[in-house]
């Protein structure tokens, strides 16, 4: 039973780290092809999982153009045509 659980975890780890390795939008992701990271983490039990997800929480953050969306009150495209709207809608009313 035991080694079942170990079985079960391992699948999961790989089946969550290829898919990861897939979705990455790079072609050699960490200096190394996509099919030899696959290769890796399949034929290094654990060990290849664990390179690659501490490579990718070692990086998160640090890649440019990573940010996360931005929230309406700080993206000043946004404030610029809320501002525009504003001005417009002053005028339409005579309140200028």
């Amino acid at each position: 039973m035991r080694y079942l659980f170990l079985f079960a975890i391992y699948v999961g780890l790989v089946a969550y780290t290829i898919t990861d390795i897939l979705n990455r939008g790079e072609k050699e992701p960490y200096g190394i092809h996509r099919i030899l990271w696959m290769v890796i983490v399949v034929v290094i039990p654990f060990l290849g999982a664990a390179a690659w997800l501490f490579l990718k929480f070692r990086d998160r953050g640090t890649r440019p153009g990573t940010r996360g969306p931005i929230a309406p009150d700080d993206d000043p495209a946004y404030l610029s045509w809320l501002r525009d709207q504003e001005r417009r809608r002053r005028r339409r009313d005579g309140k200028t």
